[in-house]
């Protein structure tokens, strides 16, 4: 059987490429920020808690009957994803209702279960 190759054969390198990419680089901000958001993300609670405001804004009430946890626990939750701008709330009286923060985080979420499912 043949072997998969993981690295490159010999070894080369293309400067026209190489320079284009690094042109191209992430500011150090950029993948800080980036990462921040994927490493909430590969939480499970947490994407539970984005497929459920992906489909309607609710409060942390109803938020801890969808994920079946405390509210005490999915505010912990809430309070990272808000953090990263991923969520935001607004109060009305003395309830406290979620949403996404806005169409990019729909999309974000919306992409990666596309891909899953592809």
């Amino acid at each position: 059987m043949g072997e998969f190759m993981e690295c490159c054969a010999v070894e080369c390198f293309h400067p026209e490429t190489v320079s284009k990419v690094k042109e191209n680089s992430l500011s150090e901000a950029e993948v800080r920020k980036l990462a921040e958001i994927f490493k909430a993300l590969g939480d499970e609670t947490r994407v539970k808690l984005l497929h459920a405001l992906s489909q309607e804004e609710l409060c942390v009430c109803d938020l801890s009957k969808v994920v079946e946890m405390s509210q005490s626990l999915v505010s912990h939750q809430l309070r990272v994803l808000r953090n990263l701008k991923l969520v935001k709330y607004r109060k009305a009286g003395k309830m406290v209702y979620y949403s996404l923060d806005d169409d990019h985080i729909i999309n974000l979420f919306t992409q990666g279960l596309a891909h899953i499912r592809h």
